[in-house]
């Protein structure tokens, strides 16, 4: 069945892959972001029924001008993804007030916003789904110096979980999934907040991946998923015995 998918974050990465994926097999896409050139190169690459909307998905009025937009475009939306985000390079300890702020408009109040946006619209029609895009370090202190970025992302996970209870109380077919990926070969870590040392290629996804990650929980909505299966155990050997898995990252 063709779906109408919303994917915010969708100039490069992990949300440009999922649109060329979607679109090749013909359900219809909105992309925003803030790079409306790189829009347009993905809208092109998508090769379907496409609506580029240059979006700061930080800003509320923005989210509900992208909602509007597509429901005037389609006639209603069936998924929306939460995939815009923003990387930091800094120890916790070292934070400013500015950068733990942007990292959470960035990656939380964006989610936030597109969440509060687009769920009237699934309740009123008695059917949708949200998926919010979150990382593995929101589970687990594997990479310290995203400090601010894994703790935005954890927040995220928390908003994730309540609101699925809370819509599903509301109606069963309106379905939220959580996405965690790990390390994913994109221009992620070049864009992060004072740039990211060289990351280990040992256990590292490519976009495509991880996008088809996504469409297989859009056509079999689950709770949440990582990406590689493998940071699954990993989240469960850390939440067992927390001290013997940061005893192990102090090395």
């Amino acid at each position: 069945m063709q779906k109408v998918v919303v994917i915010t974050g969708a100039s490069s990465g992990i949300g440009a892959a999922l649109a060329r994926q979607l679109g090749a097999r013909g359900d219809r896409i909105v992309l925003a972001a803030r790079r409306e050139a790189a829009l347009q190169a993905v809208a092109r690459d998508a090769g379907t029924d496409t609506l580029v909307v240059p979006a700061d998905v930080t800003q509320r009025a923005d989210v509900e001008r992208l909602r509007d937009r597509a429901i005037a475009r389609f006639g209603g939306v069936d998924v929306w993804v939460n995939n815009a985000g923003r990387g930091i390079t800094k120890p916790v300890l070292e934070l400013t007030d500015d950068e733990f702020d942007h990292m959470m408009a960035v990656n939380v109040k964006s989610a936030l916003y597109g969440m509060q946006a687009i769920a009237p619209h699934f309740l009123a029609r008695r059917r949708g789904q949200i998926v919010n895009v979150s990382s593995m370090l929101s589970r687990v202190p594997f990479a310290t110096y995203r400090s601010a970025y894994n703790a935005a992302k954890h927040a995220l996970n928390a908003l994730t979980a309540n609101a699925r209870v809370d819509l599903h109380r509301q109606c069963p077919d309106v379905h939220v999934t959580l996405v965690m990926p790990g390390l994913v070969t994109t221009e992620f870590g070049a864009h992060a907040l004072h740039g990211s040392p060289p990351p280990p290629t040992l256990g590292a996804q490519n976009a495509d991946e991880v996008a088809s990650a996504i469409v297989a929980a859009i056509d079999h909505p689950v709770a949440e998923i990582y990406t590689n299966p493998a940071h699954a155990a990993m989240a469960v050997r850390y939440v067992q015995d927390v001290a013997a898995f940061e005893k192990e990252q102090m090395r």
